[in-house]
């Protein structure tokens, strides 16, 4: 029996090209987020993940303090993003943008700044100012993809009257940047956790369909998922399915915009370096599923929250996310690394 197993393997690992075994479809890369707001740091923290990506992403919260103050989309890009971008394309890399106008830590929310001066994405001004700064990103950054607004799917659950308001806003700036700049991919992001019904707590799969016929001017679709926040305990628990069933039967191409795995224990999940170096290699099969063309960690180092917020008033909502790195906020490896370095020395095809 053994002989004629054998000759079999052998013809099987003859017809099948090294390139597909050990190849991968998406490009890899993070967001400039240092690990402190402190400069050196920063071009250290970027001169490390650079080496290990081939594409870099741009997670941006619309500067609504500056634009109600009357400071243009232009010269904001230009004391902030425009540099870097740069930078990114000296490198090479693939180059994404997403646009977040609402509260990324409560979806319920509008956007702090917004809620702090008192206006609203209702009012018709506030979105032109929104449609100005995404003409700007298009217009300075030119990145490959552009997203305009974030867990849309997420809104819409969290907020309906906000998620209208938000249709409105973001179709109408999609039109605008299509004009521009066809070229650029336009989308939204689906929150995954949200479609398999995880962040509920019912675990009843609802997908995210009418954000589909909502934005119909989708060229490709972005995907955020946070599976230790959404009741997983472990990373192997997550359907191979994860990412894929979200946009199935719409082909378009798909990219993980942000997510991970904590390496840290907190409130309300229980984590360890080790489940997240095994969550990085379990979202490698989900992409191979998905066929992603791009897989993104915003976070490549962990977030020190005292020197972000020295007042010791760091939000509790944020704490979950402060050990998402694939290094420690010292720039120390954490095991996710290598596995994150076994995944890109993949061939890309």
């Amino acid at each position: 029996m053994m002989f004629k197993v054998l000759p079999l393997l052998l013809i099987l690992l003859c017809c099948t090209p090294l390139a597909e075994i050990q190849s991968r479809t998406y490009r890899m890369g993070f967001q400039n987020l240092p690990p402190r707001p402190d400069v050196n740091q920063a071009l250290q923290t970027l001169e490390l993940w650079t080496k290990r990506a081939d594409a870099a992403i741009f997670h941006i919260d619309v500067p609504w303090k500056g634009l109600i103050e009357g400071k243009t989309p232009q010269e904001l890009l230009a004391a902030n993003q425009l540099p870097v971008a740069n930078y990114f394309r000296q490198k090479n890399l693939m180059l994404v943008v997403m646009l977040d106008i609402t509260n990324g830590l409560n979806r319920a929310e509008e956007a702090p700044e917004l809620v702090a001066a008192g206006r609203s994405l209702k009012e018709t001004s506030i979105q032109n100012l929104y449609r100005a700064y995404a003409l700007a990103v298009t217009q300075l950054i030119q990145p490959d993809y552009l997203g305009l607004a974030a867990e849309t799917n997420l809104i819409h659950l969290a907020n309906p009257g906000l998620y209208s308001v938000l249709v409105s806003a973001v179709n109408a700036a999609a039109n605008d940047v299509g004009k521009l700049k066809p070229g650029i991919k336009r989308f939204v992001s689906l929150q995954v956790d949200t479609a398999w019904g995880r962040f509920q707590g019912n675990n009843v799969f609802i997908g995210a369909e009418q954000d589909f016929l909502d934005f119909p001017f989708l060229q490709a679709v972005g995907l955020s998922s946070y599976p230790y926040l959404a009741h997983y305990n472990t990373p192997e628990e997550i359907p191979l399915d994860y990412l894929s069933r979200v946009v199935k039967g719409h082909n378009l191409p798909t990219l993980l915009v942000e997510g991970g795995w904590s390496s840290s224990s907190g409130t309300g999940f229980n984590s360890n370096p080790n489940l997240q170096a095994r969550y990085i290699r379990q979202m490698a099969q989900q992409a191979d599923q998905a066929k992603l063309l791009g897989v993104f960690q915003l976070q490549f180092a962990d977030l020190d929250g005292k020197a972000f917020y020295p007042d010791g008033n760091l939000p509790g909502n944020l704490e979950p996310f402060l050990h998402l790195g694939l290094v420690t906020s010292d720039l120390d490896p954490k095991p996710a690394l290598a596995a994150w370095d076994q995944l890109f020395a993949r061939a890309l095809r």
